[in-house]
């Protein structure tokens, strides 16, 4: 069930998100019954700190959690890069999870941006994971360019519309050669455990678990999707076909 990424090997497959969560004892717990290893956060939620000051990072305890910084909130190349290297300051880790979103409705991804953006931060050695409209062409361009994986939506950020974008994914998936990471839109772990079973890498879910009726509970519960949707994955489902397959043989039943 194990992943590498950028050389780096993690157990679990499934990223959460700190955002959204009524309170940070809540998303502690959440995280720990996701079994996650990978904890995203915004380096503009990062309070450095006025002193006794409890911020998010007090929650997160980074001997367990490997920490993948973002730069939500961005929306210009000039932004990203800013947030991108504040966060190497601030000495969190050289990884940055990519977001440069002028959108304010929609909240949709800039390609062009996006890919600028890429290209400048893995020239100066950032291990750069970028989040992405479901566009085949974009996902092989950045990998092209030296990115870690490609985190396409499947459908808009925070909406729980499930999986808009199969199609484009399955493409996204047979072509990459980087771990394909399936961000935002999914509303439940049955959607999860569908885009695994279609030979996703990964998952990142933030709003689904946080603002869930039981955050922990469904922290666990997409835990056990991508689980159980790397393992069909792995195991190999059947083809489908146009008629229907008897499951016992008809040979030698009695009265023939």
């Amino acid at each position: 069930m194990s992943v590498t990424i950028a050389g780096k090997t993690f157990n679990s497959r499934l990223m959460v998100g700190t955002g959204k969560f009524n309170d940070f004892e809540v998303m502690k717990q959440a995280h720990i019954a996701s079994g996650a290893e990978i904890v995203t956060v915004a380096i503009r939620r990062v309070d450095s700190g006025a002193p006794g000051h409890v911020g998010i990072m007090n929650y997160i305890d980074t001997n367990k959690y490997w920490i993948l910084p973002n730069t939500a909130g961005c929306a210009t190349v000039e932004e990203a890069l800013r947030v991108a290297r504040l966060s190497k300051a601030m000495g969190i880790n050289n990884w940055i999870k990519l977001e440069v979103i002028p959108d304010t409705k929609y909240l949709l991804p800039d390609p062009i941006a996006t890919f600028e953006a890429a290209k400048i931060l893995v020239e100066e050695g950032f291990i750069v994971l970028p989040y992405i409209n479901a566009d085949p062409l974009l996902a092989k361009r950045l990998e092209e360019i030296g990115c870690a994986t490609v985190m396409p939506l499947a459908s808009p950020i925070g909406t729980g519309q499930g999986i808009k974008t199969a199609e484009n994914i399955r493409i996204i998936i047979e072509q990459s050669n980087i771990p394909v990471v399936v961000d935002a839109g999914l509303g439940v772990p049955s959607e999860a455990s569908q885009v695994m079973e279609m030979g996703a890498d990964c998952v990142l879910v933030n709003t689904a678990i946080a603002l869930a009726e039981n955050p922990v509970g469904m922290a666990e519960a997409f835990k056990l999707g991508v689980q159980a949707g790397r393992m069909a994955y792995e195991a190999g489902r059947i083809p489908v076909k146009t008629y229907a397959s008897a499951s016992s043989p008809l040979a030698g039943i009695v009265g023939k």
